[in-house]
């Protein structure tokens, strides 16, 4: 077992935190805003802790539905699930194990956000399944990366107001924007394959939408800052996400695979410029 204990590790994708990083964002975005920036010590630890123990078991997840096709896609095809190197019935084992620790990790929280965990967990186990029948999946995805906001609303303030509906709204364009950048990775695989992906559905027009769901999200982001009052700070850092998200359009108009996961990647600094804009804004204005 201790041999295999990196095989455990690469199926958790702890050797790429990516996942979990644009997953933190958004409920760290909801934290705050919920908290007019001074979110509980001890919701802050149980969201991150959470967010990890979700992404992981996710994966886990995700890797068992698709082990039958990693093998044929190039990025995947070396998966501890495909090489043998974990046996499917131990990565559900492992997943339920995850699971069940999140669950015990949010049992302190209130009822409200108790229920809400339950569409959470069926958006995250289902998630993998709708590659084989959606269009887009990864809205499907972005609803699921995104509902770590109104449990944070849920957790702070005890309700679920419109504005964390917006913010959800708001990250679910973005993660179709940047899972489409991912997809179009995949493309030539994912055809052979019968896979459903946007950056398939999208076809020429792949390009446009990602550019079209960003700027949404930049808008929408914009709009809630008004809403909440937020001063120059947390503007200038949306002025910033819009430039990284420029130099992705120069990276993804080739749709070279290998500019397409650099563009990808670069969203991890979107998600946490904004974080560290709302985090200075309203340090600033108290």
């Amino acid at each position: 077992m201790r041999s295999r204990l990196p095989a455990f590790a690469r199926l958790m994708r702890l050797d790429k935190p990516i996942g979990t990083l644009l997953l933190l964002w958004p409920t760290l975005w909801g934290l705050w805003f919920a908290s007019n920036g001074h979110p509980d010590p001890m919701l802050l630890l149980i969201f991150c802790l959470g967010t990890f123990l979700m992404r992981a078991a996710g994966c886990l997840i995700n890797d068992y539905c698709d082990r039958d096709f990693d093998g044929h896609v190039e990025r995947t095809n070396k998966r501890p699930l495909v090489s043998g190197e974990v046996k499917p019935k131990e990565a559900l084992l492992l997943a339920a194990v995850l699971l069940l620790a999140a669950l015990v990790l949010v049992l302190p929280l209130n009822r409200l956000t108790l229920l809400l965990t339950i569409p959470a967990a069926f958006l995250a186990a289902t998630y993998p399944l709708t590659k084989r029948f959606l269009p887009l999946p990864q809205a499907y995805l972005g609803i699921a990366y995104s509902f770590g906001i109104p449990m944070a609303f849920a957790a702070q303030t005890g309700s679920v107001p419109a504005f964390a509906w917006i913010l959800l709204l708001a990250n679910l364009l973005w993660t179709v924007a940047y899972d489409t950048e991912y997809a179009m990775v995949d493309r030539p695989d994912d055809l052979k394959i019968g896979i459903k992906t946007s950056a398939i559905t999208f076809g020429r027009f792949d390009v446009t939408a990602v550019m079209l769901c960003f700027t949404g999200f930049i808008a929408l982001m914009a709009w809630l800052g008004l809403e909440s009052q937020r001063g120059m700070v947390y503007f200038i850092s949306l002025l910033i996400a819009s430039g990284l998200i420029a130099q992705q359009y120069s990276q993804i108009m080739a749709r070279e695979p290998a500019a397409c996961f650099k563009a990808f990647l670069s969203n991890n600094r979107v998600g946490a410029v904004i974080f560290m804009g709302l985090v200075l804004d309203y340090g600033l204005s108290h």
